[in-house]
């Protein structure tokens, strides 16, 4: 039979997409494109947002009325927390964010029943890790290799903890046979991923910290680059720092989740940390690995944000150079404790907001890319652009060369000038 899948939110549902891809191949089943005709459907869901929640229906809603015969199959975040929603949608199994394998069992059997099937679960009750095949069926010259699943950080502003549960870690040996894994079916990059993949360790025996995991697979693989998922910036110590700058196959960037650069508003969003705590993490990283890219996210307009307290923000960030920035307009979720909070910003000042922060976080991201100008950087080329061939450096900046057959090779290039949203190379 052949199945199509769509995939919205972050890494981890992309991994776990391409784990059932890989589950219904081995079965003897296509995998094709979703805008194929076929005789079913996989939609995995975010809910992150309510704006995802509200994309997630809308492909639903599509993907039935272009395919009213198809089986439509719904898992991810979204079904977890919203079952009753999804239902009204005339979807024919539903599914939630663990449980892969029974999901594709039971997707199987309703395209040959049509009877409509549920694999659901209660996501606070999870302790075991799930297991599934790591790497893509395409041709692709990068991995996630998922590490471990679920966070209770509880953030005022996030749903995750209730959807995916508590911490579950992937076991040291599992981690690094899969990086073999990947490293046979010709990869040349693996990203470590996970939800919150600061807490690895924190539910195995001894709590071992994530530097074991993460030394551990730049061991197993050393040919291949290891590049690291998001991080929480309390993980960033002078002894993690010491530790990882042995590998020289660990990519010099990180992605330090921040959201906000004034002290208040952290609090307000149940962050763990400080302002100072995360400049001392950049500062900590800037040190050691000279010249590496330190990316994060920020929210602005979160609910009670004064002027002021954007401005401290807009002046932090500046502080911490980053390479790179995710910015995001605060947006309400239903069941969460920000949703009820005092001082929702309008859509107004939210847009402001973004533009200002977005302004500034360009400015550094061209300054960066600057910075590169008569650099030497090892490249893993990708794709093709134009007349170009397309990759990225170690530490993440997109780089455009000329030449043959640079698909999935590592090359020396010497970085010549700014080009579209990365930097031009020989």
């Amino acid at each position: 039979m052949k199945f199509a899948f769509y995939t919205l939110g972050c890494k981890t549902n992309q991994y776990e997409t391409q784990a059932m891809e890989q589950l219904l191949a081995e079965k003897g089943h296509q995998i094709c494109q979703f805008s194929e005709k076929c005789d079913a459907y996989i939609i995995n869901t975010c809910s992150v947002t309510a704006v995802a929640d509200k994309k997630n229906r809308a492909v639903i809603r599509r993907c039935r009325r272009e395919n009213p015969q198809a089986v439509i199959g719904v898992c991810g975040c979204y079904t977890q927390h919203a079952p009753e929603d999804v239902r009204k949608l005339g979807v024919d199994i539903l599914g939630g964010s663990a449980n892969r394998r029974a999901f594709i069992e039971k997707l199987l059997e309703a395209a040959e029943s049509r009877q409509q099937q549920e694999v659901l679960d209660e996501a606070l009750r999870r302790r075991e890790f799930e297991v599934l095949p790591a790497g893509g069926l395409s041709e692709r010259t990068r991995a996630m290799l998922k590490v471990q699943d679920g966070c209770v950080n509880f953030c005022s502003y996030c749903i995750i903890p209730y959807t995916r549960g508590p911490v579950r870690s992937a076991p040291l040996s599992l981690v690094t046979e899969q990086a073999k894994q990947l490293r046979e079916k010709g990869y040349r990059e693996i990203i470590i991923t996970g939800i919150e993949i600061a807490s690895w360790g924190a539910d195995l025996a001894g709590k071992p910290p994530m530097a074991d995991m993460v030394a551990a697979v730049c061991e197993a693989v050393p040919e291949l680059r290891v590049r690291l998922g998001s991080l929480e910036p309390r993980v960033i110590t002078e002894e993690f720092c010491l530790r990882m700058k042995k590998y020289e196959n660990l990519c010099p960037q990180f992605h330090l989740s921040m959201q906000s650069g004034c002290d208040t508003v952290l609090q307000r969003m149940r962050r763990k940390y400080d302002t100072a705590r995360y400049l001392e993490s950049v500062r900590l990283l800037q040190k050691h690995f000279p010249g590496c890219a330190v990316t994060t996210d920020m929210i602005v307009a979160f609910p009670g944000e004064t002027e002021e307290e954007f401005q401290q923000s807009l002046a932090f960030i500046q502080k911490c150079s980053f390479a790179d920035m995710h910015i995001f307009p605060y947006s309400r979720r239903p069941g969460t404790p920000a949703d009820k909070m005092p001082g929702q910003r309008d859509n107004a000042t939210k847009e402001a907001r973004s533009r200002a922060a977005i302004a500034v976080a360009e400015e550094m991201n061209r300054a960066y890319r600057e910075n590169l100008i008569g650099s030497t950087q090892q490249v893993l080329f990708e794709e093709t652009d134009g007349d170009y061939f397309a990759g990225h450096a170690m530490n993440y900046t997109k780089v455009y060369a000329k030449g043959e057959n640079l698909h999935n090779t590592v090359k020396s290039v010497k970085i010549i000038g700014l080009y579209k949203d990365g930097v031009l190379g020989e």
